[in-house]
C-alpha cells in the first residue's frame, strides 16, 4: 500500500520551467534509488532520470541538459527541475522507487520499479 506523491505539474509555454515534487513515505527512503518517468498518451512509460542511494545519477537523452533530478533524504523528498521545455515533453510524470535497496547504478527501466504515484500532469504548449 506504499503511495508516493506527484506534485507540481502544470501548464508552460515552450522555453519554460517546472519543478516536479514527490512525497515518498519510506522508511528507508535514503537506501532506494528513485526514478521520474512519463508517459505521453499512445505511448510507453518511458525513464526519464533517475537517482540512487549515492546521489549517482541518469538521465535519458532526450532531456540531457534540460532537467534535474535531485533528492532530500531528510524531508523523504524527490525533485524534477526541467528547464527549456518542449512539446514533446508533455506528459503523465509520474514518481517511483526501486525496492531493492542500495543499487550501485540506479535504473531507467520501468519494470524495476515497484511503488508509484498516481502521477502529475505536464502540458507544454507551443
Amino acid at each position: 500500500q506504499v503511495q508516493l506523491v506527484e506534485s507540481g505539474g502544470g501548464s508552460v509555454q515552450v522555453g519554460g520551467s517546472l519543478r516536479l515534487s514527490c512525497a515518498a513515505p519510506l522508511y528507508t527512503y535514503r537506501r532506494y534509488s528513485m526514478g521520474w518517468f512519463r508517459q505521453a498518451p499512445g505511448k510507453e512509460r518511458e525513464g526519464v532520470a533517475s537517482i540512487g542511494s549515492s546521489g549517482l545519477t541518469r538521465y535519458a537523452d532526450s532531456v540531457k541538459g534540460r532537467f534535474t533530478i535531485s533528492r532530500d533524504n531528510d524531508k523523504n523528498t524527490l525533485y524534477l527541475n526541467m528547464n527549456s521545455l518542449k512539446p514533446e515533453d508533455t506528459a503523465m510524470y509520474y514518481c517511483a522507487a526501486d525496492p531493492i535497496l542500495d543499487r550501485l547504478w540506479p535504473s531507467l527501466t520501468r519494470n524495476e520499479y515497484n511503488y508509484w504515484g498516481q502521477g502529475t500532469q505536464v502540458t507544454v504548449s507551443s
